[in-house]
């Protein structure tokens, strides 16, 4: 049976498994990568990717990992151009005894459409890291560093209405429904919660 003490993050071949294993509850630390992280960086990327390719924000395959951190820091400083909607990032990685299990990304302010769907903060755990509080634990530090660092007073979380676990972890750290939102443009209905930051 699964040890619930591990979690697997590997990609499509042997090479790249590896396994966490750690004592619960568990230390889990937000913060941005630095170079000696690429490896575990790539392995939850190469984990998740297959279910949701956008895990790494602004990341190309062929991109030199050095590269891709300064592109992290460009978004975090509001330099990368492209889209109406694009606004400041901070993009940050949850590691648990030097292994990915997640990740983060908050957006220092809201447009129009990240109001409606999307919000302040995305996270997205890795998948054979799941159900064991990470998310949840994730967001509770996201909402920390948002109101320590960007200075944010009220932060925008929003999840799929079919997503039972989300819609748990934002309850759990104190999220307020305000509304569903439904269209056809989207696939399911959105859940949009407010989080007052003390």
């Amino acid at each position: 049976s699964e040890n619930p003490h591990q979690c697997a993050v590997h990609g499509p071949g042997p090479e790249s498994r590896v396994i966490l294993a750690f004592d619960m509850p568990s230390v889990l630390v937000l913060r941005e990568a630095t170079l000696a992280d690429e490896r575990a960086v790539l392995a939850a990327h190469r984990a998740t990717s297959p279910e949701y390719p956008s895990f790494l924000h602004f990341h190309d395959d062929d991109m030199l990992f050095r590269r891709y951190l300064d592109v992290l820091d460009d978004a975090r400083g509001g330099r990368l151009t492209g889209t109406d909607d694009f606004v400041p990032e901070t993009f940050l990685f949850a590691f648990v005894d030097g292994q990915v299990v997640g990740r983060a990304a908050l957006r220092h302010r809201l447009t129009p459409a990240l109001e409606r769907e999307g919000g302040h903060i995305g996270y997205v755990v890795v998948p054979a890291c799941r159900r064991r509080g990470h998310a949840t634990e994730i967001l509770r530090q996201a909402l920390g560093i948002a109101g320590r660092s960007l200075g944010l007073r009220r932060v925008l979380v929003t999840c799929d209405a079919t997503n039972d676990g989300s819609i748990r972890t934002i309850e759990k750290n104190g999220g307020v429904l305000e509304d569903v939102v439904e269209g056809p443009d989207l696939d399911v209905p959105k859940r949009r919660y407010w989080i007052d930051l003390q």
